[in-house]
């Protein structure tokens, strides 16, 4: 018999569990939607690509850019692609160190499952701010992850700032 303290209780995530699961690529699916973005957490579209929230974060305010194009394989990317991937890159760090308070941020591509990829059929970038001390142990030892702020509140704070950080050159 379980003992309630050994549960950690997290009802937040039962959407994760409980909702419709989309068909086929999500990302092509979030990349054809643009009358959806709020709903989708989308914060930024151009034509190369597209800014979307982690909906699973590492840490709060962790998003990713996402090429419109579908490919899981980066060197079939078309190289204006790649570099305007590149410098939004840059604008994202930006971002979350001026507006967000990031002290720290962890870029990353897992190409392919082997690699760790959660979604490997479509690359895309993930930018997670850091702070000093924002691992403990119920993240080194219990492998799980404390989310310490509310979802929608952090997705309308970094919206609220992308027109100060993405623009078109």
């Amino acid at each position: 018999m379980l003992d309630k303290k050994d549960i950690l209780y997290a009802p937040w995530r039962s959407d994760y569990v409980t909702h419709e699961k989309i068909q086929g690529c999500v990302f092509c699916h979030i990349s054809s939607e643009k009358d959806d973005d709020e709903k989708l957490h989308v914060l930024y579209r151009d034509r190369y690509c597209f800014v979307v929230m982690n909906r699973y974060p590492y840490t709060p305010g962790h998003f990713m850019i996402i090429p419109h194009h579908h490919t899981d394989a980066l060197e079939e990317l078309e190289g204006e692609t790649w570099l305007h991937m590149s410098a939004l890159v840059q604008k994202g760090v930006h971002l979350l160190k001026e507006a967000f308070g990031a002290q720290g941020v962890n870029i990353g591509m897992n190409l392919g499952g082997a690699a760790g990829a959660g979604i490997a059929e479509h690359i895309h970038m993930h930018l997670v701010p850091r702070w000093r001390g924002d691992t403990n142990f119920i993240t080194s030892i219990g492998e799980t992850r404390v989310y310490s702020s509310d979802f929608e509140k952090i997705y309308q704070k970094i919206l609220k700032e992308i027109p100060n950080y993405f623009k078109e050159k």
